[in-house]
């Protein structure tokens, strides 16, 4: 299928032949009739791609910071090659469409094949012909509408939000700066609610289509008597709000709006303008300032909490298009093929034509069904058919974990071909492929599965797809390769215990860091010492922001399966034992922003005597040290910092090891996967067994309040 994306490294448009994304749960499929392009924020996403990495790095300083922060526990190499990956990356166009849904994902029940939808946000409702969308980003919508005007959904709930957050009443007076295409649908939503309104912009003909469109009075800006038609329209009050709809790199929306606004008046931005507020002026009118945020709170919550959410803003806005009281023929000046995508960015940023409303229409050329798996698979031109080997490798997941730590360290690794590379969105499969020589690439992971050229895959997905996808590899014969965890409960670990006995293929989850060359040397200090070892492991982990997926218990298992089974299985490695109790403690319930089990300490008593502490906490500076392990020994110590620095004692003797950036292990790791010779099959699923076990009991601990055993027989 085609979709455009834009290469942020360079700002380059491009439209790309990619795969119809796959129906996950949670959303559907929807074959898009139109969508629509959202002119000023689209144009401001080009120019800024366009930038320089200086340019970018001025206008972004907050994310220079952190990369600084970052760059200092982890090396400038590494974070300035993963800063380059990260620009390099193919972003999707486009956030507002209309469509007919053709697939329903497990877990939805408020949809069936064949609906009329609209299609909102940005990642999600992209110029492509096909799209996956969760469920509350859709609104059903009558036949009675048409599909051009319906992909005008999110747009005109950004300008019905904008409203809403001017707070107005009946009969207020209200200005727009700027009669782009949100100003001008932000016109005709105040006039259906009976405000009188002023329409203001640089732009005459802007102006003029204001006033077609029911404004009250079209006021172009540069008009000498600005502020005297003002004082006339409002009876020298001013006005009760003022909507900023324009995008502006300069303050000059922001001033105009302090000057026409009456005392204790409200502005409201929607658009883009530099915030550099009066403060003369807010102290003297008493004025208020708000940011809308975009169409709304996107969570689809109870009325009684949010009576306008993103979902019905968009369905009030839909039911305004119905009535009549919005008219979008009259906003729509350009409809282009998705085939004449370029020509569409061209006029928009040359300026050729004058434009406002910009539709892409769709041809239905493609088919999803179970026979038409083509759809779901791009093949390069130079794919060749391979024989089965150990070494032909297939990828499934393609985050940022994948493209950036991952990928990169499989390249390094000699003797393997890239075959076929599957992530659920289109697009990331077909950049990712491409970008390190995989021979195809799929939106849907079975197309690996069922290759018989591939003998080893490597699964690096959301946790919760960790068991199905190690069950249906080691059923399709295949060696596995899985990133941390290997499950999320006792369940599924019995069933992976149950496929992979006796199978014969490699299993092999992503515990890096024993695998790091400064692990190996800590090692190979204490491998004289007769007596049992004390260990501390502290985790400086930071808090991670509202909405990421780490933050669904559902979908990572939390942070204690989800990450501590790192440093339970660097406690094995490091005293070749296997833990037999264990015992959590956490600051005790949710506290502020912080959840029950973000800041805990874990003691792990081992089989050869040994003890090891896990301070895990989110509370600290990102600025501070990640990670810092404190092994001691018969008169030694032994202490890794980040992984990028070591130091052993021993007696009076101390040695230092320090390198230019962190060694975790990758490669190596990946090494000993294909290496028979150094996989040790039995051993190494036995660890992980235990570690996997370690983690559901310090859950049960962490409950409990009680020291847990850890007894491999409960999966065995």
């Amino acid at each position: 299928m085609k979709q455009v994306v834009q290469n942020y490294k360079t700002g380059k448009i491009k439209l790309e032949e990619v795969s119809v994304p796959f129906c996950k749960s949670g959303g559907v499929v929807v074959r898009n009739i139109c969508s629509a392009v959202s002119v000023g924020t689209e144009r401001l996403m080009i120019d800024m791609a366009k930038k320089s990495l200086l340019g970018k790095a001025i206008a972004r300083p907050d994310l220079v910071r952190l990369a600084y922060q970052k760059a200092l526990k982890e090396g400038f190499i590494s974070v300035f090659k993963e800063a380059m990956n990260r620009l390099d990356e193919s972003i999707p166009m486009g956030y507002s469409s209309g469509g007919e849904i053709v697939e329903i994902g497990k877990g939805v029940s408020r949809f069936k094949v064949g609906d009329r939808v609209v299609c909102a946000g940005a990642g999600f409702a992209v110029h492509a012909q096909y799209i996956w969308i969760p469920e509350n980003l859709c609104i059903k919508f009558p036949d009675i509408l048409d599909f051009e005007s319906a992909s005008f959904g999110m747009i005109g709930a950004i300008a019905v939000n904008g409203i809403r957050k001017a707070n107005l009443t009946f009969g207020e007076n209200v200005a727009v700066i700027g009669l782009g295409l949100i100003g001008l649908i932000t016109v005709q939503v105040l006039k259906s609610y009976g405000c009188r309104v002023v329409g203001i912009d640089l732009d005459k003909n802007k102006v003029n289509l204001a006033e077609e469109l029911g404004v009250d009075l079209g006021l172009k800006v540069d008009k000498d008597n600005i502020l005297s038609e003002v004082e006339n329209f409002t009876r020298k009050n001013g006005f009760d709000a003022v909507i900023i709809t324009a995008a502006s790199g300069d303050t000059k929306p922001v001033r105009l709006a302090e000057d026409i606004v009456r005392r204790k008046g409200r502005i409201v931005l929607v658009g883009v303008a530099d915030l550099k507020l009066t403060r003369k002026i807010f102290w003297e009118k008493e004025l208020s300032f708000i940011v809308a945020r975009a169409a709304g709170e996107e969570n689809d919550y109870h009325p009684e909490i949010n009576r306008w959410t993103q979902g019905r803003n968009i369905e009030h806005f839909i039911d305004l298009l119905i009535r009549n009281k919005v008219k979008m023929d009259k906003l729509i000046t350009h409809y282009f093929k998705i085939e004449e995508a370029l020509k569409c960015y061209d006029m928009i940023l040359k300026k050729k034509e004058p434009h406002i409303g910009v539709v892409f229409r769709y041809s239905d050329n493609l088919e999803i069904n179970d026979s038409a798996k083509k759809t779901r698979l791009v093949f390069k031109q130079d794919s060749l058919k391979k024989q089965f080997s150990r070494l032909n490798v297939g990828v499934i997941g393609g985050g940022n974990f994948t493209k950036n730590i991952l990928l990169p360290a499989l390249k390094k690794v000699n003797g393997i071909n890239l075959v076929g590379i599957a992530t659920t969105k289109g697009i990331s499969s077909q950049q990712v492929g491409k970008k390190f020589g995989f021979n195809y690439c799929s939106s849907d992971y079975k197309e690996i599965l069922t290759d018989k050229s591939i003998g080893s895959i490597i699964v690096s997905t959301q946790h919760n797809l960790h068991s199905i996808m190690i069950i249906d590899g080691l059923k399709a014969e295949k060696n596995v390769f899985v990133e941390k965890p290997l499950c999320l409960n006792i369940a599924e670990l019995k069933e992976i215990v149950k496929i992979f006995s006796g199978s014969g293929q490699r299993l092999m989850v992503g515990f890096n860091r024993r695998f790091s060359s400064l692990t190996m040397q800590a090692k190979s200090c204490l491998e004289k010492r007769s007596t049992a070892l004390m260990l501390n492991y502290r985790v400086n982990a930071g808090n991670v922001a509202d909405g990421h997926w780490v933050n669904d218990i559902e979908v990572s298992g939390g942070r204690i399966i989800g990450e501590i089974c790192h440093f339970i299985d660097f406690f094995q490695f490091i005293t070749n034992a296997h833990p037999q109790k264990i015992y959590v403690e956490s600051i005790g319930g949710n506290q502020g922003k912080y959840s029950h089990g973000d800041n805990v300490c874990l003691t792990v008593c081992l089989s050869d005597g040994s003890v090891g502490t896990i301070i895990y906490n989110t509370k600290g500076s990102k600025a501070f040290s990640r990670e810092r392990i404190e092994i001691f020994s018969e008169d030694s110590v032994v202490m890794i910092e980040d992984f990028k620095k070591l130091i052993m004692v021993k007696g009076n003797k101390k040695r230092r090891i320090v390198k230019m950036s962190q060694d975790l292990g990758y490669v190596n790791e990946l090494n000993c996967f294909f290496d028979a010779d150094r996989f040790n099959h039995e051993d190494f699923f036995k660890q992980y067994l235990y570690t996997s076990l370690a983690t559901f009991k310090a859950l049960d601990s962490l409950k409990t309040g009680k020291c847990v055993k850890i007894e491999l027989e409960e999966v065995l």
